[in-house]
């Protein structure tokens, strides 16, 4: 019976093993080796920037412009957004310094086309800031806002920028950019980015002035555009996800995969009165917001080739000859900290996702945060978070260790028994199951409470592969990054010593053939600790030496003394 049970593990853990080589190689870029799924026929691309491009939920009408060629809305009955970036030449760069953004915008729409993360530096140079939005021949990745409904002024209308301070002096706590566009269609639009100290939220006031002798209901529209490809830098070892993110009250937060947008199969929320849209990557977002109350049209779409987009439209309401109205919004571009982005605005949190363990994600960054408070050193926080779990799941691993020595203890029997009677396996299963009910062992009893803690410790690996904090983190010596692979291999190492000294401890498997995947198997695994972040490999590393010290303690409890149970391959 107890064989069965393992050969059914195996096949289970084989299969696991097919499946994450699937997604290893989609991921990567390659058809999938066992599953191949059919190819999804996708329409052509646009020859030229800015063309016609259907989106999800198609149906509305194109509107004409002078400054560019239209697309169809993401909602029907919803006016279409202009199309893609701004052509070159620019007419002028205005570049905007804070504390912890340097933020470049073009004249040409008043659009944020380079955004700088000052306390953060590039992983490769660490000599240069992080850049999070940026418009280069490698990269598309803006922010942009205009008017839709007419000939109005939007993204790509020309703007005269008035004068003003570019960077934050001694004692200030804000400035502003100001862009004024020419009358079009009867309506000017005067747009205000304000930044401010600390802050990587941006105000955006838009006032929308009717210059014309008719009244006018231009509709406001906010969106971000970026390109499809992984964010430079970015380890293709472990999954992340990148691209547009919709939350609503109503459908909650919602991942839409850039090739869901390409096929038309994005599912979102169209249209709501809260919520946000972002485009998200490892570590790091950029999201419009919008206060509560005011009605919006949320869309994504395919702007060009392989550049997309994700925004949403609000109307202005009707503004008679001479009157103007203004509509804040805000634009949050910065690092995926859950505690600044709760502060913002409800639901934002989710920008770093846990996915399905994030109910247990959560208290476990909360703790691990609380710990970083009184050790100031992410890397002994993450050692002392795995000691209070360890002590949180003493009784559990206690019952599984205390079922593993009994195991152990009566190894000897089960081994001679199976030499005995491996002719007559019927009743050698039945002797086994004898042995166990006289001393009172559940072969799986060293299983079940370990695979209770499994959710937890999933659920702490993503809270560290996920948290901004443990990029350029140090922990001691030659570790400078916790976010990065250990440059001499040495904590990975270490990782593969200890799975294999637990292998050692733990009682061999009668079957020949068990015994040896149980030595292959920390082998196979440990391969992926060395381009594994070192901050994850010191929490299992710190795992397994906290597991030993509490078998080899359980086990001389009961009078099992510790045994180095070493393979054998002949």
């Amino acid at each position: 019976m107890n064989d069965i049970r393992r050969t059914i593990l195996w096949v289970i853990f084989g299969f696991s093993m097919v499946l994450l080589w699937d997604k290893w190689q989609i991921h990567n870029g390659n058809k999938a080796t066992f599953f191949p799924a059919p190819e999804v026929q996708t329409a052509a691309a646009p020859a030229t920037p800015g063309a016609s491009s259907p989106a999800a939920g198609g149906g509305a009408n194109s509107v004409p412009s002078a400054t560019t060629a239209s697309a169809p809305a993401a909602a029907a009955g919803v006016q279409q957004v202009p199309g893609g970036v701004a052509p070159a030449p620019r007419h002028e760069r205005v570049t905007v310094d804070t504390d912890v953004l340097r933020l470049t915008f073009d004249s040409d729409g008043g659009s944020l086309i380079q955004g700088d993360l000052l306390k953060y530096p590039e992983m490769a140079d660490k000599s240069k800031p992080f850049v999070l939005l940026d418009e280069s021949g490698n990269r598309v990745y803006v922010a942009q806002t205009g008017l839709i409904g007419g000939n109005f002024p939007n993204h790509k209308t020309p703007m005269t920028v008035v004068p003003g301070p570019r960077s934050l002096a001694d004692g200030q706590n804000e400035l502003s950019v100001r862009f004024e566009s020419p009358d079009l269609g009867g309506v000017k639009l005067v747009k205000t980015w304000t930044v401010q100290r600390g802050a990587y939220v941006i105000a955006v006031k838009h006032e929308v002035v009717n210059t014309g002798t008719a009244p006018v209901s231009p509709q406001l529209y906010l969106q971000l555009v970026r390109d499809g490809n992984k964010p430079p830098g970015e380890s293709s070892f472990y999954s992340t996800f990148t691209g547009p993110a919709v939350y609503t009250e109503a459908k909650k937060y919602h991942k839409v995969e850039f090739k869901d947008i390409e096929s038309g199969k994005a599912e979102i929320d169209r249209s709501a009165d809260n919520g946000y849209v972002a485009m998200v990557q490892h570590y790091f977002a950029t999201a419009w917001l919008l206060a509560d109350g005011i009605q919006r049209d949320l869309f994504v779409r395919k702007v060009d080739t392989n550049l997309y987009a994700v925004g949403m439209i609000t109307s202005v309401g009707e503004i008679a000859p001479g009157q103007s109205k203004t509509i804040d919004a805000r634009l949050f571009a910065g690092p995926e900290i859950e505690t600044l982005l709760e502060k913002l605005t409800p639901g934002l949190e989710l920008l770093k996702d846990y996915g399905w363990v994030t109910i247990l994600a959560k208290p476990l960054y909360w703790l691990l945060e609380q710990l970083h408070k009184v050790l100031n050193n992410w890397g002994w926080s993450i050692v002392a978070l795995v000691l209070l779990l360890k002590i949180a799941f003493y009784w559990l691993n206690a019952k599984a260790y205390a079922s593993m020595a009994k195991m152990k203890a009566i190894n000897p029997r089960i081994m001679e028994m199976r030499e005995r009677l491996k002719d007559k396996p019927q009743q050698m299963q039945q002797e086994m199951m004898r042995i166990y009910r006289e001393e009172k062992v559940n072969p799986m009893g060293g299983c079940f409470p370990i695979m209770i803690q499994i959710p937890v410790f999933m659920a702490l690996y993503w809270v560290l592969l996920s948290s901004v904090e443990m990029r350029n983190a140090p922990w001691i010596g030659w570790i400078h990054d916790l976010s990065s692979p250990d440059p001499y291999f040495i904590l990975p190492l270490l990782m593969t010593a200890s799975s294999l000294l637990q292998t050692a401890l733990n009682p061999a498997p009668p079957d020949p053939m068990q015994a040896k995947m149980m030595w292959f198997m920390p082998l196979i695994f440990s391969v992926m600790f060395f381009f594994f972040p070192a901050g994850l490999v010191l929490y299992w590393l710190t795992n397994n030496l906290l597991s030993i010290a509490q078998q080899w303690i359980i086990n001389k409890r009961m009078g099992v003394p510790p045994q180095f149970n070493l393979p054998k391959f002949r």
